[in-house]
């Protein structure tokens, strides 16, 4: 491409976002909800010369809370060798990725500044204008932005929110509710509710809101049996099982992450629903929206969908509840900005000692009862067994887990340790490593100062989902969890980790050596720490 052509394209895209600059805000004051959605009529373009290929422009949903599609400049004409779609890159976005949303090949997206164009695996910097070939269906789904990332997972924005005050204080059924948990005993509506919500890594206030919506048990009470048995709006093949909140969530925060996360790696593009009829993901939506655009597929009806995902349904009660999420969301996103690079990490066990790769990337939390385990969701951890003569859960390995960088330690469970980078205190905050199956005998504790090399704990069955002894590791980013084989991939003592076709497989790979993960521990997933 030429420097005459380059800078083209930039004051051509220039110009097809000017007028979302100037609009107006139209987002509701935290304490009201709108009565009428508000409309812009998009001012009419030219007409094209024949010879003219025209640069489409979707109604921009990029711009944060807003209601409608936004008028766009009068278009020129460029030759590009078929229509293109203007676009804003986002937080954690590659080319790779935009190109499995939009279906064209990576190459094929072009900017006007070749030097803010990375490979394909490289985050893009928020804010980059790109014209992407437009090969979409006619019809896609909604493309306003209803819900910033930052309010799905357990990010920063969420310091400070308590989720028993909140419940509390609006005296719903939920405030009443109690269950029996084998793990925890007799447990609170709003103690389920922050149980599920950490172990996900997803904002109370979110599945707080999904309840709401679905049955109306934290601003009211539920208005038939089905709101009352199933409130998060699930029932399955098994409804014997899914009833009760607890088990409810367990089901609901498995599919919002595999919403959020799918789309974050670009393997969600369409939408199925329950009558068998499909429709595309607008590909310009954030995580977070494409996450509930998906959640809803499967707990409504296409009717009911289309209300769910319009700016007067479920986005309009979250500011209800809430206030304005993109206030909040200005302070704290993007969450993944570009150029993030993972700390140094070593290998999660001492020097000289052999352990086996036994499983590749796969979902980062999976709740201990086998019906609703999904590996659709973030597969952001990697699993390592001491060598040992029985497979199996065997008693806990005399061999430590290690911390692979110094940090705090910030949260302490039933076999879970998480490790805070930043030494904030604060889990929502910058780089933590999440460790499962830490054995409670001579495990760490709360507060806990560690180094690059201390002892953590002994690998075991402890705590989620195990088949045999065995460390869980996965990291996380201003309480995002950042996947093993994604843009920044698990990097310890130099072996880069890799994803394979389904997850669990995989391999990990350092100057030309290759450790391929399989669960069987074969002489092939053998793996020593440097002495």
């Amino acid at each position: 491409m030429t420097p005459r052509k380059q800078i083209f394209i930039v004051l051509l895209i220039a110009a097809l976002l000017a007028g979302c600059a100037a609009q107006p805000s139209l987002t509701p004051t935290p304490s009201s909800v709108p009565d009428i959605l508000l409309t812009f009529t998009p001012a009419p373009s030219l007409a094209l010369s024949p010879a003219a290929t025209p640069v489409l422009v979707l109604p921009d949903s990029s711009t944060p809370g807003a209601l409608s599609p936004q008028p766009s400049a009068t278009l020129a004409s460029i030759n590009t060798g078929g229509p293109m779609i203007a676009y804003k890159a986002q937080g954690g976005d590659t080319l790779e990725i935009l190109g499995k949303r939009f279906g064209v090949n990576a190459s094929e997206i072009i900017s006007g500044d070749k030097l803010n164009l990375p490979a394909p695996g490289v985050l893009l910097q928020p804010g980059l204008l790109l014209l992407v070939p437009n090969r979409l269906p006619d019809a896609v789904s909604p493309g306003a932005q209803l819900i910033p990332d930052s309010e799905i997972v357990y990010s920063p924005s969420t310091i400070g929110f308590n989720v028993d005050d909140y419940v509390n204080a609006h005296g719903g059924y939920l405030s009443t509710y109690s269950e029996y948990l084998m793990s925890y005993g007799p447990t609170s509506g709003a103690q389920a509710v922050k149980l599920i919500s950490l172990d996900n890594s997803l904002d109370a206030r979110m599945m707080l809101a999904l309840i709401e919506y679905q049955s109306h048990w934290v601003l009211g009470q539920p208005t038939n049996l089905a709101q009352q048995d199933y409130p998060l709006g699930y029932v399955g093949n098994y409804s014997f099982y899914y009833k009760g909140l607890f088990r409810q969530l367990m089901w609901a925060t498995a599919k919002l992450s595999e919403g959020y996360y799918q789309w974050r790696s670009g393997r969600l593009t369409g939408l199925t629903f329950s009558d068998g009829s499909k429709l595309r993901l607008d590909p310009r939506l954030n995580a977070g929206t494409a996450a509930l655009q998906y959640f809803f597929s499967l707990t409504q009806d296409r009717a009911g969908w289309e209300q769910a995902v319009a700016e007067t349904g479920f986005a309009a009660l979250y500011r209800q509840m809430y206030g304005d999420p993109w206030e909040r969301a200005k302070a704290v996103e993007p969450l993944i900005p570009a150029g993030l690079t993972q700390p140094v990490l070593t290998l999660p066990f001492e020097r000289g000692q052999m352990w086996a790769f036994t499983y590749g990337p796969h979902t980062a939390w999976q709740e201990p009862d086998g019906i609703v385990i999904t590996e659709g969701g973030a597969l952001a951890a990697l699993d390592f067994a001491p060598a040992a003569e029985k497979s199996g859960c065997v008693p806990p390995s005399t061999r430590w887990v290690v911390a692979p960088v110094g940090g705090v330690v910030v949260r302490t469970g039933i076999g879970v340790v998480v490790l805070d980078l930043d030494g904030d205190g604060h889990e929502q905050t910058g780089w933590d490593l999440f460790f499962m199956h830490i054995a409670s005998k001579d495990s760490v504790k709360l507060g806990d100062v560690l180094q690059a090399g201390d002892l953590i704990g002994h690998p075991s069955c402890e705590g989620g989902v195990s088949y045999g002894t065995h460390l869980h590791l996965a990291r996380k980013y201003n309480g995002e969890w950042i996947l093993a084989a994604g843009p920044i991939p698990f990097d310890m003592d130099g072996w880069i980790a890799h994803g394979g076709d389904v997850p669990g497989q995989g391999t990990l790979v350092r100057d030309g050596q290759i450790v391929k993960a399989n669960s069987n521990g074969p002489f092939e997933t053998r793996i020593t720490r440097d002495k």
